[in-house]
């Protein structure tokens, strides 16, 4: 039975989650180009958060040293090109099949902790990044789609997926940084893409309605600061297989965001091609097995 804690835990990562998953609807109704979103974003997020860590007494040297804020401007920097290229495969592939090949997360950290870290890969993981790939292929199949929206397709679905790997690098740089309060490095990592984007930011073409501008500010207000705020105070509260349970909470409201506000219907293929690649990612993360395990004594 889950303690009080626990169940405050899982409200705080069911929240975070489904703010997650309508991320998408704010990206695309802004009217905004990826950098101006991100830009935004950051600016927004950054603001919100200097209040947060201000109020919590966070804004101190003693938490950064030399490598440890060069670690976290680098982390910033992935993670800011990780918001652009996820929100220009929005565009491109739409927000459920984005988010469901932005889900291969799981697969890039445990190629870059074998590389990285010396993290040595178990082979039902290996098996399950096989399931994940199965499932990518079928979501690559578009016959009868015309040459344009083809190209349009395959590009959104390869920047849903170097946005994950970007993501990926994030979380190796930051395993690094475990002594530094996580809501000051979000702020860190916001102001980092407030200097990055201002040169590339088209702030000739700034939103022209309100509700554009409501939209961005949603995205830095809630999407970062608040939401950083619920999934980190998750994480202290739960355990690992409860917080990864509850992070699937994102593809799924991603996919009913996307059916409900922009008629987004998925064909077979790509319904099972999703399926799969978010069964793989609960293998992984849930370390379920692919076969039964090896009696005592014997092969394995």
């Amino acid at each position: 039975m889950a303690t009080p804690t626990e169940r405050t835990g899982a409200l705080q990562m069911s929240a975070a989650m489904a703010m997650s998953g309508t991320l998408g609807y704010f990206v695309l109704e802004s009217g905004q180009g990826p950098f101006n979103v991100v830009f935004f974003r950051c600016l927004f997020g950054a603001l919100a958060l200097l209040v947060y860590c201000h109020a919590r007494g966070l804004l101190s040297r003693r938490y950064f040293g030399r490598t440890s804020f060069g670690l976290a401007v680098a982390a910033g920097a992935a993670l800011v090109m990780n918001w652009v290229l996820l929100f220009s495969a929005y565009r491109l592939a739409s927000i459920s099949l984005s988010t469901a090949v932005y889900n291969f997360q799981p697969f890039f950290l445990m190629g870059l902790g074998a590389v990285f870290l010396g993290e040595r890969p178990s082979l039902t993981k290996v098996a399950w990044a096989g399931v994940a790939f199965g499932g990518l292929l079928m979501l690559l199949d578009l016959q009868g789609s015309s040459a344009l929206s083809h190209d349009h397709y395959l590009s959104g679905l390869l920047l849903g997926m170097g946005a994950g790997f970007l993501y990926a690098v994030t979380a190796i740089i930051v395993k690094r940084l475990a002594g530094i309060p996580p809501h000051l490095l979000a702020l860190v990592q916001a102001v980092v893409g407030i200097v990055m984007l201002a040169p590339m930011a088209d702030f000739s073409a700034l939103p022209a309605t309100a509700g554009q501008w409501i939209c961005l500010a949603v995205l830095g207000v809630v999407h970062t600061c608040l939401m950083y705020i619920l999934l980190y105070s998750a994480i202290q509260k739960l355990p690992t297989a409860m917080l990864a349970a509850l992070s699937f909470i994102y593809p799924a409201v991603a996919i009913l965001v996307d059916y409900a506000f922009f008629a987004q219907r998925l064909d077979l293929a790509q319904a099972a091609g999703i399926s799969l690649i978010l069964l793989a990612v609960a293998g992984v993360t849930l370390n379920w097995r692919l076969w039964p395990a090896p009696r005592k004594g014997g092969v394995a």
